[in-house]
């Protein structure tokens, strides 16, 4: 698509202003590179430092955050950076497109994301982040099943709880963090279910011991959740959601190593919400459609395969955070920093590559502990839901598997239209590759990242207006 050569070509673009993504703005700036940091949110920060709208009128959202004077001293950087690297809110990539001198950067702009443009760049940094791992079971579509990082966002940008007696369920170290903050914000949480084993991290000491403040953290949220007497109980699993209208309670049944339900283990526990989760997913659908080469790491998920200067397979563009495998944002700081060295040609500082390696070995270790297990799908009635948006149960997928031959993803969402909806499969991606027979057919690739209206795709893409982008605060 054409963009107007009036237009400022940048030296680097980057896409997501969570941890990896303003680490990587202020460094390059810092380095005399000039970028542009762009997000479909209104404000900095991502997923991971969302704070609530100033019109809630939050005194102390730092209550809300761990390390939150990271982000007020990224933010501020990026605030005194603003001549070289200029926020954009409100701008969502859907496409990025090769061009002889970089990138063509297609985003939606405005409410409803109304309008379209194109920006011009030298280089790309994709620090896009991740999203939840969601595995269907009985009930997970009522009213008050919320994922475990949307209870963290309601409680963070809304200052809402999803419930008052709220039960966090699944797997993977956000849930000790999310059950920390909705005791700290006066829930109730009778029990964190954790469907793995926490021994897992005990296989490899060595790098537990060389990320000590993994463990301080870890310990602050387990005294948060002694102090409120929260129950964690390892290698179960919530196996059925009861309730009509909303959520009444929750069945919790012990797993097997394979997270198959023990019989006989049953238990019923009474609440008004769910938080459920099993780790997260990275978000590279941008990268891939460009022909990146990925990588499938110890939690099975599929990440982008980076060299140590952060650059992926395809030239010009790098990658930051949780897009290289989940990590967590200590390690998406150290990656948006390094990333930004690498795109200005410059040496990093003396011990950043060692922090990367100490990080992202954690991070490895981390996602072996709480890998999925194939057992999970013993969870399933005919009659539940895996694709909620186009309400497929798990009758008509194993339908497709074992009595019309699909042997893939791919081929059951044509026979039954488990993927088509409005997510495109983020949310029912893992189990339907899972009741496919455990057989993927590689990463995702789709031509749009995110729904485009039609409006916009029928229209040329036009410059940004004569006065600028559409600024917000970062603080």
């Amino acid at each position: 698509m054409p963009t107007s050569q009036s237009d400022p070509l940048y030296d680097l673009a980057v896409v997501g202003a969570g941890p990896a993504g303003l680490a990587a703005a202020v460094t390059g700036a810092d380095l005399g590179l000039r970028g542009v940091l762009l997000d479909g949110g209104p404000a900095t920060g991502g997923q991971y430092y969302r704070h609530p709208a100033p019109g809630l009128g939050a005194a102390r959202p730092d209550r809300l955050h761990h390390r939150w004077s990271a982000y007020t001293a990224l933010a501020g950087r990026l605030e005194a950076a603003a001549e070289r690297a200029e926020f954009r809110g409100g701008h969502q990539v859907w496409a990025l497109e090769r061009t002889g001198e970089g990138f063509a950067v297609h985003v939606s702009r405005g409410p409803g994301a109304a309008d379209r443009a194109t920006l011009r760049a030298r280089s790309v940094l994709l620090a896009t982040g991740a999203y939840e791992r969601q595995l269907p079971f009985p009930g997970w579509t009522l009213p008050g099943v919320v994922t475990a990082g949307g209870a963290q966002a309601m409680l963070k940008a809304g200052l809402v709880l999803p419930g008052r007696r709220i039960v966090v369920a699944g797997s993977g170290p956000l849930l000790l963090a999310a059950a920390s903050s909705l005791v700290s914000a006066g829930a109730q949480v009778p029990a964190v279910v954790e469907a793995g084993d926490y021994l897992g991290y005990a296989r490899r000491p060595g790098v537990l011991a060389a990320v000590p403040g993994k463990l301080v953290e870890g310990a602050g949220h387990g005294t948060a959740l002694l102090r409120h007497r929260v129950r964690l109980r390892r290698r179960s699993a919530v196996v059925e959601v009861h309730g009509t209208e909303r959520v009444t309670g929750v069945t919790v049944a012990r797993l097997d190593a394979d997270w198959r339900p023990r019989p006989g283990t049953e238990r019923r526990i009474d609440c008004d919400a769910l938080a459920v989760g099993h780790g997260l997913l990275p978000q590279i659908d941008l990268a891939t459609e460009l022909g990146a080469d990925t990588l499938t790491g110890p939690d099975g998920a599929v990440a982008l395969r980076v060299d140590d200067g952060l650059r992926t397979s395809v030239p010009g563009l790098w990658s930051a955070g949780e897009t290289n495998g989940v990590g967590g944002a200590d390690l998406a700081l150290v990656e948006g920093e390094l990333a930004a060295y690498a795109v200005a040609g410059a040496a990093p500082k003396p011990g950043l590559l060692r922090r990367r390696a100490r990080l992202r070995a954690f991070a490895e270790l981390m996602a072996g502990a709480h890998r999925p297990g194939a057992g999970w799908t013993g969870w399933l009635r005919p009659d539940t839901d895996v694709c909620r948006c186009e309400e497929v149960p798990a009758a008509r997928i194993r339908e497709a598997v074992e009595e019309l031959g699909a042997g893939d993803p791919r081929t059951v969402k044509l026979l039954t239209r488990a993927g088509m909806g409005w997510c495109q499969g983020r949310m029912c991606g893992p189990a339907v590759a899972r009741l496919s027979g455990g057989a993927g057919s590689g990463p995702d690739r789709r031509p749009l990242a995110c729904p485009v209206p039609l409006s916009q795709l029928a229209a040329g893409a036009g410059p940004e207006p004569a006065d600028g982008p559409v600024r917000a605060s970062g603080g």
